[in-house]
């Protein structure tokens, strides 16, 4: 079998473990395989040096990878404008296995997601000057977890007798350009004092709703570490981004950040800061002396 070929029936494989967790209601499983596969399929339709498939090919995989991102959409929000059901996706199964084949017209209007730099949550994307000049500042090690596909949260941790668990409810953010950002999204990480990856790092799905100055979330973040084992000096960091068109790519705007002894159940303002972001928390710059903020509301579980 040649490599084209095996790399469409992985394909093929990860689209149906994707819908069989959708039809069998295991949503945080279907999410991150239909993520997964959105990204690769992505990959190839970016990848200048592949001579696999035509141009044509390319755009029938950049629109399945639409449809993709639109179901996943679906499955995390319950009030998502891209409503995209099961029964659609799966039509686009036999697509996708036969894909250097297929010469019908898609099934849906769909427009393939413009071509973008995909990073890894987490990274850094320092391709503009003004984030070069000071990336040491933002250094930190964000290897010691595995990427996670774009836009997937985590479920809450089990609980454990004794043990406090956070949940972090994104509300929204005080921009003075809000209206203008493409894309927005929010990159949670939880660093030691030293800028060290201490959970997983989480995205946020790309907020939709914009209103005046502020950019609405409305999203719940996991924090996957019990309360009791955050390490003295350690802090939560929310980083705010968006995709710039004409860079095509997506660029890290502002950040915030919360420190252990912020860590109350209830409303909470934070201040914004300019990029790059400094895990380390030594340069720090305010974003604007307006008013504007990330506003958080903390849950605190425990289990007694």
């Amino acid at each position: 079998m040649s490599d084209v070929n095996k790399t469409i029936q992985k394909w093929h494989a990860s689209f149906k473990k994707g819908t069989d967790f959708d039809s069998w209601g295991q949503l945080v499983e279907a999410i991150d395989e239909y993520q997964i596969l959105a990204r690769q399929l992505q990959k190839e339709v970016q990848s200048t040096n592949s001579s696999d498939f035509t141009e044509e090919q390319k755009k029938t995989l950049a629109k399945i990878a639409t449809c993709l991102e639109m179901r996943s959409a679906s499955l995390q929000c319950t009030q998502s404008k891209e409503e995209f059901n099961l029964e659609d996706l799966k039509k686009l199964e036999t697509i996708i296995r036969n894909v250097l084949t297929y010469n019908k017209e898609f099934p849906f209007d769909v427009q393939p997601v413009p071509l973008r730099k995909i990073f890894a949550p987490g990274e850094e994307e320092n391709l503009e000057l003004e984030e070069e000049e000071d990336a040491t500042a933002g250094a930190g090690s964000t290897e010691a977890f595995p990427p996670r596909a774009p836009g997937t949260l985590l479920p809450r941790l089990p609980s454990e007798p004794g043990m406090t668990l956070l949940t972090i409810r994104i509300e929204k953010i005080g921009l003075k350009d809000a209206g203008q950002c493409i894309d927005p999204y929010m990159t949670i990480s939880v660093k030691d004092v030293n800028g060290v990856d201490l959970n997983p790092v989480q995205d946020t799905p790309v907020a939709t709703r914009k209103e005046d100055t502020y950019i609405h979330f409305s999203v719940d973040v996991e924090v996957q570490r019990h309360v009791e084992k955050l390490p003295k000096g350690a802090a939560i960091f929310f980083e705010f981004k968006h995709y710039k068109p004409k860079k095509r790519f997506t660029s890290t705007k502002c950040f915030a950040f919360m420190e252990m002894d912020e860590i109350k159940p209830g409303p909470i303002v934070i201040e914004l800061y300019k990029k790059p972001t400094d895990f380390k928390r030594k340069k720090l710059q305010l974003l604007t002396k307006k008013p504007l903020y990330l506003h958080l509301h903390q849950t605190l579980h425990k289990d007694s």
